[in-house]
Formats: structure tokens, sequence, C-alpha cells
């Protein structure tokens, strides 16, 4: 769902927000929910952030938040990283989530950002780039979000920009300062009629994509980079190590080459906002057939079925939401 906006000379679509936001100290209307321009965060990317999905539950007035302790988890780690201080623990951050998503009742598809960032200097401290010295801030906001990736499945080229090494960057987190790699690669790889891109590594080896890791399927094996290959460890790629057992897929973590995706019989792309996205092109090649294959369509299908709570073996996974 998005929301219209003209300034008088052209409109622009956005993502329809909801009314409340969590913002520093309790929940504000989404208009109130501002940050000054001498906002730390915004200066120097020193932030991190969370993307974390809650889908309706078919014939039932609730949201199925998926794996939102496991999500919040990974907040705190990125968190610790770049030392914020968070005001709240992970059971006092759900407990948030679920309170933000009933004051806002709302009856589609969700995506919930929660962000931490560095946010004003102290008293006596100097301007410039420090983790130190800085007061921290926590805002969640959530906006209607339903399925965007495509059945018929994306395209993606082969990017020249380089996945940042983990001695670089804090890699593993989700920092938001280091997103501009991501949007230097996405916007090369649109600007040449691609949906996305999928970065190298230093060493030459597949990392993952903007913002999904990558799989590359032999047979009924699934592959993927392994967390030295400077890959974020994904919620989504972990699900699907767990549903592949289930299937009855083998699922093991190597460096891939990018000659092995070229090679193989299915590729696909795993995120929360993606969810689980064949790949069916890369760098001019068609994937396979060109079409999305047997294994990425029953685990699309399977994921898909999961995250909208109807699977009672993993509904420790699920916090469900009631909503009007």
């Amino acid at each position: 769902m998005t929301a219209e906006v003209s300034d008088g000379s052209r409109t622009e679509a956005r993502p329809a927000t909801t009314a409340w936001a969590y913002h520093l100290d309790g929940f504000v209307p989404v208009a109130e929910a501002t940050v000054p321009v001498t906002t730390q965060g915004l200066h120097y990317g020193t932030g991190v952030f969370e993307g974390i999905r809650a889908h309706v539950v078919p014939g039932r007035p609730e949201l199925a938040v998926f794996r939102l302790r496991d999500h919040l988890e990974r907040f705190t780690r990125s968190c610790r990283l770049l030392r914020i201080d968070l005001p709240h623990d992970v059971d006092e951050l759900m407990a948030l989530v679920v309170e933000l998503l009933s004051r806002n009742g709302s009856a589609s598809d969700t995506y919930i950002r929660p962000l931490a960032y560095k946010y004003r200097l102290l008293p006596g401290t100097r301007p410039g780039v420090s983790l130190r010295g800085n007061s921290d801030a926590l805002s969640v906001i959530a906006f209607a979000l339903g399925d965007y990736s495509p059945t018929a499945g994306i395209r993606c080229s082969i990017s020249s920009w380089t996945r940042p090494t983990g001695r670089s960057l804090p890699v593993r987190a989700k920092a938001t300062g280091a997103y501009l790699n991501n949007a230097l690669a996405v916007d090369e790889a649109r600007a040449a009629g691609y949906d996305d891109a999928i970065l190298l590594n230093e060493r030459g080896g597949v990392a993952e994509a903007s913002t999904a890791n990558v799989f590359v399927v032999r047979g009924e094996e699934l592959l993927t980079p392994p967390p030295d290959a400077d890959i974020l460890e994904g919620i989504t790629r972990d699900t699907v190590r767990v549903l592949a057992a289930e299937l009855g897929f083998g699922y093991a973590e190597r460096p891939l080459q990018p000659a092995d995706l070229l090679v193989a019989d299915e590729v696909f792309l795993t995120g929360t906002g993606l969810g689980v996205t064949p790949v069916v092109e890369i760098a001019g090649r068609g994937v396979g057939d060109g079409e999305p294959g047997p294994v990425t369509t029953g685990l699309r299908r399977r994921y898909h079925d999961l995250v909208r709570g109807s699977d009672d073996r993993h509904e420790h996974w699920i916090t469900r939401v009631r909503v009007p």
C-alpha cells in the first residue's frame, strides 16, 4: 500500500505509514516523530536498524509477527557494536512492538522498523566523529507493505561494488551507514535494467545481494556463502535452513564463486522483505531454464504459509497480535 504525495510538479509513491510511532520515550503520532538536523546518526551513519514483518492471518483478526525475538536479539547485538545503550531489554522491546501494532490496528501486511541511533552531543563534547559523548535514541515505525517479491522471479547483475570486509565495517550488524554500499550497488543494477545486484567480497567470492542472502541449488542441495564471506547472517536465511531439512533438501554453507551462480540449477534470494525470491537471470545469462525452479517454488510456498501462522510446528516463531 502506498500514498500518493504531490509537490505540485510530480507525484511520488511513498509507503503508507500508520498513525502511531514509538519515538524517544513514548508513543506519538507519526507526524511528530521527528529529529533535529543536528542528530549525530544523520551526520555519520551511526545507527542500527531491523526489518521485521507482520502478516495478516487469513480469516482471523490478527497479525503474525515472524521471529520477533530473533530480530530484536540481533538488533541489541548491533547496538552493542556501536555503543548504543538501549533503554529496553528484548522482552520490553517485544512488548513495545506489540503495543505499536495494536495501537495502529492495521489490517494489512505490515513492515516494522526499529531504529537506534546516536542523537545529541553530551555537554562538554566537541563536535566530531565518535561513538562516545553522544546520547542514544530509539524510534520504531510501522507501515503497510504487501508482498513485493515477483512470482516470476527477478534479474540480477554482478555488482562492480565490493561488499565491505568485516575488518572495515561491522558487516554482521545492520548498521545504517554501511548501507551506502548496498544503495550504490542496487542503483548501478537498476540503471543497467536489472532488479537487484549480487555483491562479491574482497576475495572475489559471492557475498550477498543488496538486502538479501544468496542461495544456489544443485540438484536437491542448497548452497549458501558462510558467515566469513562477509555476509549478514539473515534470519530468513536461517529459516530456509530449517525448512530445507523438513522438505528433504540438503543444506551446506561453503564459499561460492560467480561461476557457481551461472551454472546453478536454481538461484534464489532470502530476506525479510523479499521472503524467498527466485532469480531467473544473472549478468545477462538465464539461470537454469530461465524460470523459477521446483526447489525454490516449494520453499517459497512453504515460507509463505509459515510466516502467516499456519504451521503449528513453528508456532514459537510467531508473535500473534490482535487487531480490529
